[in-house]
């Protein structure tokens, strides 16, 4: 946990942004796999850990701002409890160490509620994310779980906080991104033909483990990278292949990290490999340099859809002028996502509150029903302090080539009949994470490789 006096003034601030009423905060609780005892791996709400800090399941809480109080809701362990865990630091103590002084047994917390109900005051609740949460919602609020509200103003406020990083932050993602950059060289000295993509990933969470982290997201370990959000592992290694490794590690505290490189299995880039790679590393770059406050990220975005545009041109996969390609979103056969999020203590940071309040604002709202921008996370204006991802890719189809083509697609920008023999290429992604400054941006973490020589010297010194 941070200080005391972090988590007291993050509260002070957040009840000075919301005028009245009862801020309620749900923590999460231990999900069973397939019976009650047998339980995933238990991951506390963000925003209860961002405001209180302690990693706990069953624990709720209250800023009541009409009366200044705030309160834990939580039960002490008994002793059948102890029988099986052991003694455990007790919940008083525990919230003492966030500066909260009062705690109550979580069954007076529908009570609490109810009265500040009865008294007309505004209860003050974010969306719930986990169906437990939802259904305890509708009890604690007496409402069909369907006809649950959450507050707006809360979630303004709260977006608006936790956007902008504390450099206590700063410091935990980049420990995240210390191991996750040692998780990627990892890789990249493991890959071998012959091995399957599961002894990779297994290799780097082990490496998570020993350096007290965890993974902050399931890893994409696929030579199959064309495939966005790929889980299956089993494929087995071949030459030629390339494997993209999106993969960041989450520090005990819960800060994340989120890099993607992709590197050849042989140890060389192929000359199609090596053209397509250098397209992708040259959008990065150019959307990098475009990173500082006051800048439109859905801009930085499309700057990086143009740049993709002209090396695609040059290659001969797309044709015409890149600008009229993007503003007709050609550039989405090869480039379907958005080019970043947000990130912080979720890899997608806030994504549970909602994207409009995250990444968009009313006067920016977001583009819903176009392919491609729709994809997009984040695209409101940059500010200091913010942390995000830039991510850019070329992801070669098949299906998506297939149902373009027969609807002549875009044809006056695509090449059709050259894209036919990259079929199988697959998928390329850069990502690298950044801090918002002052006058620009600043890397944050140790820098990773990411040039076609650096990546193929490192394979070719560190593999035997």
């Amino acid at each position: 946990m941070f200080s005391v006096q972090t988590y007291q003034s993050r509260r002070s601030t957040l009840q000075k942004q919301v005028s009245s009423g009862v801020l309620l905060f749900l923590g999460n609780i231990e999900n069973p796999i397939n019976f009650e005892h047998n339980t995933y791996p238990f991951r506390q709400d963000s925003t209860f850990l961002y405001y209180f800090g302690i990693p706990a399941p069953y624990l709720a809480a209250i800023i009541d701002i009409d009366n200044d109080k705030t309160i834990i809701f939580g039960n002490e362990l008994s002793i059948d409890d102890i029988v099986w865990t052991g003694q455990q630091e007790s919940l008083k103590d525990k919230s003492l160490k966030c500066g909260v002084q009062e705690t109550l047994p979580f069954a007076q917390l529908a009570s609490y509620l109810q009265q500040a109900k009865k008294s007309d005051r505004t209860i003050h609740y974010l969306p719930p994310y986990q169906s437990s949460n939802k259904l305890l919602l509708g009890e604690l609020l007496q409402v069909n779980p369907k006809e649950i509200n959450p507050s707006v103003p809360f979630i303004k406020a709260v977006v608006a906080q936790r956007s902008i990083k504390e450099n206590q932050e700063i410091a935990e993602i980049e420990k995240a991104l210390a191991v996750s950059t040692e998780m990627h060289l990892l890789a990249m000295r493991t890959a071998q033909v012959g091995i399957q993509e599961r002894h990779i990933a297994a290799a780097i969470q082990h490496y998570a483990y020993d350096h007290n982290c965890n993974f902050a997201y399931p890893p994409i370990m696929t030579v199959h990278g064309e495939i966005l959000h790929n889980a299956y592992q089993q494929n087995f290694l071949k030459e030629g292949d390339m494997i993209l490794n999106d993969s960041g590690a989450e520090t005990a505290m819960g800060y994340a990290a989120d890099l993607t490189r992709t590197f050849p299995v042989s140890g060389h880039f192929t000359a199609c490999q090596r053209d397509l790679y250098n397209v992708v590393l040259k959008a990065f770059e150019g959307a990098r340099e475009r990173l500082k406050p006051g800048v439109q990220f859905k801009d930085v975005h499309l700057l990086a859809a143009r740049h993709l545009v002209e090396g695609l041109v040059d290659v001969g996969l797309m044709k015409g002028d890149p600008e009229e390609a993007v503003q007709a979103h050609a550039h989405t056969l090869f480039f379907q996502c958005g080019l970043g999020h947000m990130m912080g203590l979720d890899v997608h940071d806030m994504e549970d509150l909602g994207e409009q309040y995250v990444g968009y604002t009313e006067q920016e709202p977001k583009d819903t029903s176009t392919f491609g921008l729709k994809s997009l996370r984040l695209g409101r204006e940059l500010q200091t302090g913010f942390v995000l991802t830039i991510e850019p890719g070329i992801y070669i189809i098949p299906e998506l080539i297939d149902r373009w083509k027969k609807e002549n697609k875009l044809s006056q920008f695509i090449n059709y009949d050259l894209l036919e023999s990259y079929r199988d290429f697959g998928g390329i992604r850069i990502e690298d994470n950044f801090l918002i400054t002052n006058d620009g941006f600043r890397l944050l973490g140790p820098e990773l490789i990411k040039s076609v020589e650096d990546i193929e010297n490192y394979r070719t010194n560190h593999v035997q």
